[in-house]
């Protein structure tokens, strides 16, 4: 059962509809299959031009959407031979941040991303996706070893942003931040970074400093949440909606501005809606993007990175 946001109000009530119908259906002889017909047709062309001029606030919503695959969904769906690695050896274990070998049509790769859980206990397990120091250094932990062996590195960046826990900063958060991010600078071994769903803050670039940098269509991607930056900026929270908009938090935008690289289409309605469509366009597109990376030495990755990172916001 899709849960409906907001926005999508007339389309659940017509659904609702047609649910109703179809009880009415089958509990008599009636026969209304064509006025279903008719209405599964208007709300298939509600949910095509809604989702045709969503707002940059909405494509936020949608980002956020509780049944949106995350990171272990894309690990059943578009990898195999997924075998995890845990800890940072220095003090434990962060299920926020989830590591490890695996596939990717064939081709071994090391893959790393946020994991935000689906459920009470599963968001709890995973600390709703904001990783702690010890999860960073897992992952530089990672890159390393994916370096040491030639394996690609690549990531799923879905995070509101780092754990902002007093813990957290005793630990060293600001640090184990810097140092992943200066850990894919450093890389090696190819990198595509894509971000599915959120892709919020240092928390997020953490994990996204790669050579190729790809978005789902309806993710977004910024320095801060628009509610933040509302409170900052209009001492309220209220103001989302045109923080969304003047920040450029969408993947059409920030291809614009060469932030990203390609935007990979979503199905109509969200990713939530078809998973399985879903993490089969980002497996092409992520392959497509190591392929166009493969046969690069260690200094011409290093110096593309170096170039697209120092190019962004250059005129």
């Amino acid at each position: 059962m899709i849960s409906f946001l907001e926005f999508e109000k007339p389309i659940a009530a017509l659904e609702a509809r047609i649910a109703e119908l179809r009880a009415t259906a089958s509990d008599s002889d009636l026969d209304i299959e064509s006025e279903i017909a008719k209405l599964e047709k208007k709300s298939a062309a509600m949910l095509t031009s809604t989702y045709a001029r969503l707002s940059p606030w909405q494509k936020t919503q949608v980002a956020r959407h509780p049944q949106r695959p995350h990171f272990l969904d894309y690990v059943k769906l578009a990898f195999t031979d997924f075998v995890p690695l845990g800890g940072d050896r220095l003090y434990g274990e962060d299920q926020a941040i989830i590591g490890g070998l695996a596939r990717l049509d064939g081709r071994k790769v090391m893959l790393i991303g946020h994991e935000k859980g689906h459920d009470t206990a599963t968001r709890i397990k995973h600390n709703f996706g904001m990783g702690k120091p010890e999860g960073y250094r897992k992952a530089i932990r990672l890159m390393e070893m994916a370096s040491k062996f030639g394996l690609p590195v690549v990531t799923l960046v879905d995070t509101s942003g780092a754990f902002p826990g007093v813990e957290a900063e005793e630990r060293g958060q600001a640090e184990a931040i810097a140092r992943s991010t200066e850990a894919c600078l450093a890389l090696q071994v190819p990198m595509v970074a894509a971000i599915v769903g959120e892709g919020g803050s240092g928390g997020a670039v953490a994990l996204a400093s790669a050579n190729k940098v790809l978005m789902l269509e309806h993710a977004v991607y910024s320095v801060i949440s628009p509610e933040g930056a509302s409170s900052i900026l209009w001492r309220t929270p209220d103001k989302a909606a045109d923080a969304a908009t003047a920040m450029k938090v969408t993947a059409q935008d920030l291809l614009g501005l060469n932030v990203i690289d390609a935007v990979v289409p979503e199905p109509t309605g969200g990713a939530h809606r078809d998973p399985v469509a879903t993490a089969r366009a980002l497996a092409d597109a992520i392959g497509s993007e190591l392929a166009g990376l493969e046969g690069k030495s260690s200094a011409e990755l290093l110096n593309q990175r170096e170039e697209r990172f120092l190019a962004i916001g250059s005129l």
